[in-house]
C-alpha cells in the first residue's frame, strides 16, 4: 500500500495543479471572506445582519460552504483523469487489486483535502479578523467559536474531496462525472428540495449534511420562508460529517462492485 500512496503523491505533485489548488483555496478563503467582510453584510442586497452580530458572522463564513464543489471536483479528476489518459492501465498492471488503488487515492486525496481545508480556513480567519480590525467592528462571535466554525469548514472540504474520489470511481467518464458532481452541488440539490415532501430529507442530503456540519442555516431558513413553513432541523456537526462520509462509502462500494471491475477500453 505504501508504494501506491507514494506514487499517488508523486503524481499529484508532478504538475502545477497542486499549487493552483492551494492558490484557489487562499483566494476563496482570504479573498472572498475579506471582500464580504470589508463590504459588510449589512450592505448586501438584500441587507443581512452585520458582523457585530452572531448571525452576520455565521452568514459570511457560511458562504465558503458553497465552494465545496471545488475539492469535490479535484477528487473526481484524481480518478477520471487516469481513465481519460489511459494511465489507469499501468496502475492496474502494477496493482491488480483495484481496491488498493482506490484506497491509496482516498488516503492521498484525504490528506490533500486536509491541506486545502487548512489553507482555506486559515486565510479566511486572517481576512475576517483583519477586515474587522480595519473597520473597527467587534465580531459577534468569540474568536474561539469562529476558529471552531472554520475548522468544521476544513473538515467539510476534506470529506468533499474524498467524496469526489468516490464519485470519480463510480462514474469513470470525466465530463459526466464532473457534470454530476458540480451540477448537483452547485444547484441540483436546491431544486430538488423545492419538491414537496423532499424538503424534510434535506438534512440527510449532502448539502444539508454540510449545513449541519458547518452550522450554516441560511439555506434551510430561506427554504422555510419560500415555502411558508418551519425550518427543517439540521443534523448535529458530527452526524453531518458521518452522513457525508456515508455517501463516500456508498459511492466507493458501488464502484468496487461494478465500474472498477470493468475492463478499461
Amino acid at each position: 500500500m505504501r508504494p501506491l500512496i507514494h506514487a499517488e503523491f508523486r503524481r499529484l505533485l508532478a504538475t502545477r495543479m497542486w499549487l493552483g489548488t492551494l492558490l484557489v483555496a487562499a483566494l476563496l478563503g482570504g479573498g472572498l471572506i475579506g471582500l464580504l467582510a470589508i463590504v459588510g453584510p449589512e450592505n448586501f442586497q438584500p441587507p443581512m445582519p452585520g458582523l457585530h452580530t452572531e448571525a452576520g458572522v455565521r452568514a459570511v463564513l457560511g458562504f465558503l460552504g458553497f465552494t465545496a464543489f471545488i475539492p469535490a471536483a479535484i477528487g473526481t479528476l484524481a480518478v477520471t483523469s487516469e481513465y481519460r489518459h489511459r494511465t489507469i492501465n499501468f496502475t492496474f498492471l502494477f496493482a491488480p487489486d483495484r481496491w488498493r488503488v482506490l484506497a491509496a487515492k482516498l488516503i492521498t486525496y484525504g490528506l490533500a483535502g486536509m491541506v486545502y481545508g487548512l489553507v482555506l480556513s486559515g486565510s479566511a480567519a486572517v481576512a475576517l479578523f483583519g477586515a474587522a480590525a480595519t473597520r473597527g467592528v467587534s465580531l459577534g462571535l468569540p474568536a474561539g467559536t469562529i476558529v471552531e466554525l472554520l475548522a468544521r469548514l476544513a473538515v467539510a472540504m476534506v470529506t468533499y474531496m474524498v467524496l469526489g474520489v468516490g464519485m470519480g470511481a463510480l462514474i469513470r467518464h470525466q465530463v459526466a462525472a464532473l457534470g454530476v458532481v458540480i451540477g448537483y452541488l452547485y444547484g441540483g440539490e436546491l431544486l430538488l428540495v423545492m419538491i414537496p415532501g423532499v424538503r424534510n430529507l434535506y438534512p440527510w442530503l449532502p448539502g444539508g449534511a454540510t449545513a449541519g456540519l458547518t452550522d450554516f442555516t441560511a439555506v434551510s431558513d430561506a427554504l422555510a420562508q419560500q415555502l411558508s413553513s418551519e425550518p427543517v432541523r439540521l443534523l448535529p456537526p458530527v452526524a453531518g460529517a458521518l452522513v457525508l462520509l456515508g455517501y463516500t462509502a456508498l459511492a466507493i462500494a458501488v464502484a468496487l462492485v461494478k465500474p472498477m471491475r470493468r475492463d478499461v477500453v
